[in-house]
């Protein structure tokens, strides 16, 4: 049941070989730490070193140890180390392929499970069924059931691992990948001839071949340098974090990650012009912003962030040494599933220049829309020029009254209408009877105001729709749409009546004024034409005999034509 190991060469001499390479793999341990940025990956191959170096540790010690009670120690240090041995090969073969995510907390207890066990059995060393001791001293010992059993699991975690690497291998396109998978299963397969050699010849062929002292150590020497090779060679090392890590630390913009009691986790050179704080402090956002509390905008601000702290928040200030540098901040909660807060990430982001921007842009906004005020402005004005000056166009400037152009341009378009729609209209001409002898007898000041009182009267007689214009000296015209014959002569009646009663004063002298008046009504039935022009002639000129003829008649009546 028990195989026999014995030592055939001084204790003393055999150790010094696992001593040296010891030396070695420790001075790589030390390589490694020192010129390689530590990323997740790193952190996992350093443990898997450490657990490396500890065989061939407890072999030198074993080896110098005088009492027995140090020897078992330091023999149970050795093979405790080789059985955690495979599932640090396991684990670090899954984050080298990539495959980290497989590492979930109940699948990393199962891989650890059997090489927890195997640990057990070496420390506890139940009725020395894991070795024994041969005479005084455990340098020459017998092996066990429960080594096989740990020599077995040692190998399932060995086929483990190279499946898992061999299944990557195919997945993988990058060149330099595969070399690096390739030199990792290399020092794999070193280690594992290496340990086959250590057993056949130490334990199996022992009572025939000398002792050769080291083999296992040889071999986890050499399979850590296949695994050196391919960090620096093949770069195998997380490169993402790498370079996330070389971004956070390169950033203009400052960012500061604290806990959720507000503990500083990471801080990059960027935050260092707007606050003062290192790995390890705690980040108080209230003193950050105490000169700035008074301000209701901040007082909110930091309510949020004691009372709300799932919230995302931003804010932006004006730092109290200098007013014109502006800083806006932010800040993200960091969650798990459960939206429980982890942790908050706060950035610090000069934006002095885009304020300048700002503000420049508002400066210019304003002077632009006072320059657009002054235009409306000068544009409403020439709106009421243009107003008045159409209103002069069309209209005279001692009466009010339209224009003899303004009431030509009407009719043409009116005549029209009741020609096609059959609307009645009338046109009354009439002038001021005498009126030349007022000029002469009380100048031409009251024969402005006779004029200007005359159309005043005729215009309270009429409808809105209805057009005075002057025609011409003291001569008047009136049109008057929807309007017949009866209807005409009955509105001359009134006409005549209102500047019969309309006085104008001279002085102390009173001057009344009568009219002549020839009228010309259209029925809508016998409405035709073909020049609206023509016709318009004609029908001033028919009505301009009946004024006429008013006159001859003896002056102020109406006389209507035919």
């Amino acid at each position: 049941m028990f195989q026999t190991i014995r030592e055939k060469v001084n204790a003393l001499g055999v150790s010094w070989p696992d001593f040296l390479l010891f030396i070695a793999l420790f001075i790589l341990f030390i390589c490694v730490l020192a010129f390689n940025r530590i990323t997740q990956t790193h952190k996992v191959y350093l443990a898997f070193h450490f657990i490396m170096m500890l065989w061939p540790l407890g072999q030198f010690l074993t080896a110098t140890a005088g009492l027995a009670e140090y020897q078992l120690y330091f023999v149970k240090l050795s093979f405790s180390a080789l059985a955690l041995l495979g599932p640090g090969w396991l684990v670090f073969v899954f984050f080298l392929t990539g495959r980290a995510s497989h590492l979930k907390s109940g699948r990393f207890y199962l891989y650890m499970l059997p090489s927890l066990l195997s640990v057990a059995g070496v420390i506890w060393n139940p009725n020395e069924l894991f070795m024994k001791s041969i005479g005084d001293d455990y340098f020459n010992r017998e092996y066990g059931p429960l080594f096989w059993l740990l020599v077995i699991t040692e190998f399932v975690y060995f086929f483990t691992a190279l499946l898992n690497m061999f299944s990557a291998l195919k997945t993988v396109n990058s060149l330099n990948q595969r070399k690096q998978l390739a030199t990792a299963v290399i020092g794999m397969f070193v280690l594992t001839g290496f340990s086959v050699l250590d057993m056949l010849i130490n334990v199996f062929l022992s009572p025939w071949l000398p002792v050769i002292p080291g083999l296992m150590s040889i071999g986890i020497l050499l399979s850590d340098c296949c695994f050196v090779v391919a960090i620096y060679r093949f770069g195998m090392f997380d490169i993402l974090s790498m370079a996330q890590r070389d971004i956070f630390e390169h950033m203009t913009m400052g960012i500061i990650v604290v806990d959720e009691n507000g503990k500083v986790l990471e801080v990059n050179r960027g935050a260092l012009p707007f606050v003062t704080t290192s790995k390890g402090n705690t980040f108080e956002m209230e003193k950050f912003l105490s000169p700035l509390r008074a301000q209701g905008e901040v007082y909110e601000f930091l309510y949020k962030y004691r009372h709300h702290p799932q919230e995302r928040m931003q804010l932006e200030i004006a730092l109290q040494d200098n007013q014109n540098r502006h800083v806006s901040i932010l800040i993200s909660p960091v969650l798990d599933d459960r939206r429980t807060l982890l942790g908050r990430v706060i950035t610090f982001h000069d934006v002095s220049e885009l304020r300048k921007l700002v503000d420049e842009m508002n400066r210019k906004n304003e002077a632009l829309h006072e320059r657009n005020l002054e235009l409306i402005t000068i544009q409403e004005e020439l709106f009421r020029v243009n107003q008045k000056l159409e209103q002069m166009a069309v209209t005279d400037g001692l009466t009010g009254c339209y224009n003899r152009r303004y009431l030509m341009q009407q009719m043409e378009h009116e005549v029209l209408l009741n020609m096609r729609y059959h609307i009645p209209f009338s046109v009354f001409l009439f002038d001021i009877d005498h009126f030349k002898q007022i000029n002469d007898r009380y100048g031409h000041l009251v024969g402005d105001e006779v004029i200007r009182g005359t159309a005043d009267a005729v215009r309270a007689k009429l409808r809105r729709t209805d057009i005075l214009a002057r025609y011409g000296g003291e001569e008047f015209t009136i049109y008057l749409p929807h309007t017949n014959r009866e209807q005409a002569e009955l509105l001359a009646d009134r006409i005549m009546t209102a500047i019969s009663d309309n006085i104008v004063h001279s002085g102390n002298e009173q001057v009344n004024v009568t009219i002549s008046m020839g009228i010309l009504s259209e029925d809508s039935a016998d409405l035709h034409f073909d020049d609206p022009k023509e016709y318009l002639r004609e029908l001033f000129s028919r009505a301009d005999s009946a004024l006429y003829k008013a006159k001859n008649e003896g002056r102020n009546r109406v006389v209507a034509a035919h």
